[in-house]
């Protein structure tokens, strides 16, 4: 089966039990029509770059799933109509990264994983 990753961005008045209880909800969904979960986490309330529906902050969710294609369309669908979820997006993964999201990792195991050493760059011009 196809390999999926969403983020779905919740109303920011709900409670964070409010927020798990929607990843249960459309996990549920998925279940329901063939699929799994295979893995979720919930990054919190952040603020965001924009007003949506008047708000200014929202409970963020990262969903990893293994589904058919009207699973995802059907979760979807239910995601758009239920009032506490302001926007979604899914996206077709070739494979699931292993471990937590980027958004959930420490900040310096972030910084040390893809940069590798950059030296001293010693050879650049300083602006005087």
């Amino acid at each position: 089966m196809p390999l999926y990753e969403h983020v779905m961005i919740a109303r920011q008045d709900l409670s964070n039990a409010q927020a798990e209880a929607l990843i249960e909800h459309f996990g549920a969904v998925l279940a329901d029509n063939g699929g799994k979960l295979v893995d979720h986490e919930y990054w919190g309330v952040k603020t965001m770059a924009y007003k949506i529906n008047k708000n200014r902050k929202g409970h963020y969710a990262f969903l990893r799933s293994d589904a058919p294609a009207e699973a995802v369309q059907e979760m979807e669908r239910l995601m758009r109509l239920h009032d506490d979820v302001m926007r979604v997006l899914t996206v077709k993964v070739d494979a699931h990264a292993e471990g937590p999201s980027v958004q959930m990792q420490k900040r310096d195991e972030r910084d040390r994983g893809d940069r590798g050493d950059r030296g001293d760059r010693g050879d650049r011009r300083r602006a005087s």
